[in-house]
């Protein structure tokens, strides 16, 4: 059973899919930390699986590393599997993005506060999309809301938690909780749809009354602003703009509405959708492009194709392993198009209506 197990992307699409609403998701989260802790997987999976979680999960290695990916990539058709694989699939960001990076712990309100967030700014996240992270503390703090950005967690155990590493994604939530606590915070902020996903399970995760209410604090970025009626003027922004779903967005937490909502917004912005296979997953699914290379390619170049269908000129993607997994998909068909996060939009168009 386990080849199976491995093979399911856990999109969570079978939810969505269900006519008795029955919870995949959960069945699937609690199935795939009994494999970790009863099947002995081999030497080869073993290894990956360590390098994976040894890296990725750390905001301070993945940027010392950061500067090696041009030669890891020039290395990667040599190498075999998974290792060919991941130095193809990591993003591709300026070594002075990387160095100039900096994000600011507390930014106030812009007028009348209407509340207090704090924002994940996790590990991927926050290393190789930092421009994201920027964005929305600036959009949330137009909109009337005082930001707080901890330096820490490095990371919300959303990786570890969707691949099974129970005891490793227990211990992170722990710890993601104890950085928000404190702050006495309205929302928990995530521009991660993955992370978003795991944190609201908190609180089955830990099962205590603690994790529950903070789970009950989560919140997508787009969902939240989504629920608010805008305080900021939005200026034009003349661009074709295709959404692509992240699966723990629109799937695990039912976000479909919200980002298009936004976008729609946004004056002379023309937001097409995806026709074909609307719901495919792009392959990323946490690190199961990296485990299952050959199916995750699969999937992403079929998904790369029905988005370069639509004819847009930029695509808008709310998760990282999304938006690096498309990335390079589009690469390899010699067609690459910018692909942003929706809150990056959103702020090019309130800046947009600042006159700036």
């Amino acid at each position: 059973m386990v080849t199976h197990w491995d093979r399911c992307l856990g999109c969570m699409a079978c939810v969505t899919a269900c006519p008795s609403g029955v919870r995949y998701d959960r069945l699937i989260e609690r199935v795939r930390p009994q494999v970790e802790r009863h099947h002995r997987r081999r030497f080869s999976e073993r290894a990956l699986r360590r390098l994976l979680f040894a890296t990725l999960p750390h905001p301070r290695r993945l940027r010392a590393l950061a500067p090696l990916l041009g030669l890891a990539r020039a290395a990667a058709p040599a190498l075999p599997g998974p290792l060919g694989t991941l130095p193809r699939v990591a993003p591709r960001v300026p070594l002075r993005t990387l160095i100039r990076a900096r994000l600011p712990q507390h930014t106030a309100a812009v007028g009348p506060q209407r509340g207090r967030v704090g924002l994940l700014l996790g590990c991927v996240q926050r290393v190789f999309y930092s421009g994201a992270q920027l964005a929305a503390i600036r959009s949330l703090a137009a909109e009337g809301f005082e930001v707080f950005a901890p330096p820490d967690p490095g990371c919300c155990g959303a990786l570890e938690f969707h691949a099974g590493e129970e005891r490793r994604a227990a211990a992170r939530a722990t710890a993601t909780i104890a950085a928000f606590d404190p702050l006495g915070v309205d929302h928990v902020v995530t521009t991660a749809a993955g992370c978003g996903s795991a944190m609201k399970e908190y609180g089955d995760l830990l099962g205590t009354a603690q994790a529950r209410a903070f789970a009950g604090r989560v919140r997508d970025i787009t969902e939240l602003l989504g629920s608010v009626d805008p305080v900021a003027p939005r200026g034009p922004l003349p661009l074709r703009v295709v959404y692509h779903d992240a699966c723990h967005l629109a799937h695990a937490q039912r976000v479909r509405d919200q980002p298009r909502e936004l976008l729609r917004a946004i004056p002379e912005l023309e937001l097409l959708e995806v026709e074909i296979e609307r719901d495919l997953c792009c392959g990323s699914a946490g690190i199961y492009n990296l485990v299952q290379p050959q199916a995750g390619a699969e999937l992403g170049a079929r998904k790369a194709v029905n988005l370069l269908d639509t004819g847009a000129e930029a695509i808008a993607a709310a998760n990282p392993g999304c938006a690096a997994q498309l990335d390079l998909h589009l690469r390899d068909l010699g067609r690459p198009l910018p692909i942003l996060h929706p809150i990056e939009l959103v702020w090019s168009s309130i800046r947009a209506g600042r006159g700036r």
